[in-house]
């Protein structure tokens, strides 16, 4: 059924979802109450990846397996009893979450290999930063010898074009200087995440016209690795605003807590339904933060609705108690901001990736 049906019949594209799971799941126990086949048992398995692969959580396809349960036991009655009734649905719905056991278990082996690949990503970056910054600025800096020496047996004609030149190569190695800072900022590596992203959203801010609010209750420095998949999460986060948003105004909240690190990116652009943007397998950006996220033991949280803005949140896990210099401020956590600001859940779609 189209997205445009749903909405001419009421129905969101979250709840149309939920009702097609419930009429599949309750034709499949059925006829898995009846028969107990190996073909049953299948179709459970292909239900809980479907599922998964919907965003539908455990404890909703727990709810749903409940309420279809109810209704079928009470229709076979007659021809089933109920205690074996009672053993196949639970052997059927433990078929379904293994679907969601398996998942999970391949996620926490894809942890490693994700860290391990940013790991080797920066290094790559890191390398091709210094490449740009120091063998082009040398070649650059050569180059404007030349010019000078040749503009000294030149015609003045010919000197005036050698300067154009020379003002055109000085465009190039600032323009490459940039390029260095983006792949690889020295502030994050010298003075830490604080600055970095003070930084950062000071030259978004300047660049793209969006005011860029950046708040912060996090003192002292973290991991190497910490500080680098948040700077790059809120680097893809406020590149995302810029291309997608349309929005005039951002937020990027940072809080250390007692047990962990919260970040929240905020916005008051155009929104979107995240249910829709991960079926679609679009939002590459989002991907990559989702990614960096899971590479640090962390998840991501994105709370839109169209027209409502979008708020990326980021939970990272800490791995031993935060020192009393390190104490969050008595102001309200990323989670609180949430809590108080986000609409309606009837009128946001919330979607979680772990």
């Amino acid at each position: 059924m189209s997205e445009a049906v749903a909405r001419g019949r009421g129905l969101s594209p979250r709840r149309l979802l939920l009702q097609e799971l419930r009429l599949v799941y309750a034709n499949a126990l059925e006829e898995h109450l009846v028969d107990g086949t190996e073909a049953s048992r299948r179709q459970a398995c292909d239900i809980g990846r479907w599922a998964i692969a919907q965003g539908i959580g455990v404890l909703k396809t727990a709810i749903i397996h409940h309420e279809c349960l109810g209704r079928i036991l009470v229709r076979l009655s007659g021809s089933l009893p109920f205690k074996e009734g009672l053993r196949r649905a639970a052997e059927f719905l433990a078929e379904v979450l293994s679907q969601y056991e398996l998942a999970h278990r391949r996620s926490r082996e894809a942890v490693p290999a994700l860290r391990a690949l940013n790991e080797k990503m920066e290094r790559e970056i890191q390398r091709i930063a210094l490449a740009v910054h120091d063998e082009a600025g040398q070649l650059l800096y050569a180059a404007r010898l030349a010019i000078s020496a040749a503009a000294d047996a030149a015609s003045p004609t010919v000197r005036q074009r050698l300067a154009e030149v020379e003002a055109i190569l000085n465009r190039a190695e600032q323009e490459l200087r940039q390029l260095s800072h983006d792949l690889r900022p020295t502030i994050l590596d010298d003075l830490g995440l604080v600055p970095a992203l003070q930084f950062l959203t000071e030259r978004v801010s300047t660049s793209t016209g969006i005011r860029v609010h950046f708040e912060c209750s996090l003192d002292g420095r973290l991991g190497a690795d910490v500080e680098t998949g948040l700077y790059r999460i809120v680097q893809e986060a406020l590149a995302n605003v810029a291309r997608h948003s349309r929005a005039n105004n951002v937020t990027v909240d940072l809080r250390r807590e007692l047990t962990r690190l919260t970040c929240l990116v905020r916005d008051d652009g155009v929104g979107f339904d995240p249910a829709v943007l991960w079926r679609r397998e679009r939002g590459l950006g989002l991907i990559g933060i989702r990614d960096r996220a899971l590479a640090l033991g962390g998840r991501l949280q994105i709370l839109s609705r169209p027209q409502g803005g979008t708020e990326l949140l980021i939970v990272v896990p800490l791995k031993r108690r935060a020192s009393s210099a390190c104490a969050v401020k008595p102001a309200a956590t990323a989670s609180a901001l949430i809590q108080t600001s986000a609409p309606a859940p009837e009128a946001s779609q919330i979607k979680e990736v772990s």
